[in-house]
Order: C-alpha cells, then sequence, then structure tokens
C-alpha cells in the first residue's frame, strides 16, 4: 500500500507561482511513474505531468513551458514548480503513483485570482 502525502497548495494571484510536493511511502515495489492530475469543478481529471522511473516526463499541452516536474534524489518525492499561473488553473490537483497499481493522493487545492 502506498501512501501519497501532498503539500504546496493555495491562493495565488494570475502570473504568480506555486510549487506542489508529493511524497510516497509504503512500498516495496519499484514506482514505475510519479506525477499531477488536476480536475476542475465540472471537469473530468486531466493529466498535468508526469516523470518516469528513468526520467522521462510528459505534460499537457495547456501547461508545457510554463509548469515542470521534478523528483527527489530518492525518486519517492515528485515536484512541480507552476509559473505564470492562469485562471484556468484552478482546480483540485492529485498526486499520482504507479506500481503494479494506480494510487492517488487526497488532493490539493490550488485557486488562482485575477
Amino acid at each position: 500500500q502506498v501512501s501519497l502525502v501532498e503539500s504546496g497548495g493555495g491562493l495565488v494571484q494570475a502570473g504568480g507561482s506555486l510549487r506542489l510536493s508529493c511524497a510516497a511511502s509504503g512500498t516495496a515495489f519499484t514506482i514505475n511513474s510519479m506525477g499531477w492530475y488536476r480536475q476542475a469543478p465540472g471537469n473530468q481529471r486531466e493529466l498535468v505531468a508526469r516523470i518516469t522511473f528513468s526520467g522521462s516526463t510528459d505534460y499537457a499541452d495547456s501547461v508545457k513551458g510554463r509548469f515542470t516536474i521534478s523528483r527527489g534524489n530518492a525518486k519517492n518525492t515528485v515536484y512541480l514548480q507552476m509559473n505564470s499561473l492562469k485562471l484556468e488553473d484552478t482546480a483540485v490537483y492529485y498526486c499520482h503513483a504507479m506500481t503494479y497499481r494506480n494510487y492517488w493522493g487526497q488532493g490539493t487545492q490550488v485557486t488562482v485570482s485575477s
């Protein structure tokens, strides 16, 4: 069983920055990838960014050039640096980890105001 603990959400003005963190614990299996998804009211959950065990990254087109995903040396912590935030980035952001199955964090609210 993997536990994902998120931190770093909050309220920020448009154009500002936030950094999300997610720490995984509790598994003896290799974490194949970690990443962030988001869900805005009335919308489906969507991929924001992910990083694989080998270090490959993948981003949603809407965040390319503004968001950067990275991880700690132990590969069980992932960060999402969000710059130039827009109103449409407002959502609950969920940390995701994949071993032989998917795991989700509890979610952290990111609100971008004008």
